[in-house]
């Protein structure tokens, strides 16, 4: 099991390496090739992260603190004025994949409630935040990866993500993190305050606003050591958008927040 486990510590060494190697080489690729590239990047991810679950005792899988729920405040029904959509056949198995896996860290099923994990419960974990209505979530940390699934009118606050972020299926939410990678499906009018150090990638999106990642909590410059992000490289502004194919012209999907609007107490 020790020898499983430093394996597994090897590959999440390399995979960042990879990571790095394609953010250093995103201006010399077309964004065809950089988008097989992530998705690469994206599968071997997801690999890694099914086997750090395969890996952990069977006892965690009994009770974990980590996995927040809320039966009694949690709506009886999904709202109806958000219906799925269908997307691209790659991020639907993406989906069911992420649906598959029972996750050791994160909240599920909450309304109106402010939800708090700290470095030890964060540190190099998968965290998932799902079904989460009018919460505030503060993750002080440095998760592994992120996922953020239908939540509606949440504000996410995350401190550095070793590798990539996923958001999926939200709407009204503010999400502020640094990651090396960003991918937001299906999402509506949300805001990101992010340092990325590749570009965000936007598919079936619409009204979505974009800041440099600016909140600020203790212990933040050592979670960036932890998470191995290079803080000098932050794409903020650099978006693509998957649904819109034109060059000389900006996508209508996604804009900048002017200065004066963004947001700097955090508090």
């Amino acid at each position: 099991a020790e020898a499983a486990a430093e394996a597994v510590s090897e590959a999440a060494r390399r995979l960042q390496d990879l990571q790095r190697l394609l953010t250093d080489s995103v201006r010399f690729l077309a964004p065809y090739e950089v988008r097989q590239a992530q998705a690469a990047l994206s599968k071997l991810q997801g690999a890694l992260s099914e086997r750090r679950l395969h890996l952990k005792p069977k006892k965690r899988f009994a009770f974990t603190k980590a996995l927040k729920k809320d039966p009694a405040s949690a709506p009886s029904k999904p709202p109806a004025q958000h219906p799925p959509r269908e997307s691209s056949a790659k991020h639907q198995k993406e989906a069911a994949t992420s649906a598959s896996q029972d996750p050791s860290c994160g909240f599920s099923q909450t309304e109106g409630r402010t939800l708090e994990l700290g470095p030890t419960e964060l540190l190099q974990q998968d965290v998932v935040l799902s079904q989460l209505r009018r919460c505030r979530v503060l993750l002080r940390g440095n998760p592994n990866t992120l996922l953020v699934r239908d939540c509606h009118d949440c504000t996410v606050l995350c401190g550095p993500v070793s590798t990539s972020a996923r958001v999926d299926g939200c709407s009204g939410c503010l999400v502020t993190l640094a990651c090396q990678q960003l991918r937001t499906y299906r999402t509506t009018e949300t805001s990101f305050y992010v340092q990325v150090t590749s570009r965000a990638m936007l598919e079936d999106c619409s009204a979505m606003r974009f800041a440099p990642y600016s909140w600020d909590y203790a212990g933040k410059d050592a979670d960036f050591k932890t998470a191995g992000l290079d803080r000098s490289k932050n794409n903020w502004d650099q978006v693509d958008d998957f649904n819109w194919l034109a060059k000389d012209q900006a996508s209508p999907n996604w804009c900048l927040i002017p200065e004066k609007e963004r947001i700097t107490d955090w508090n």
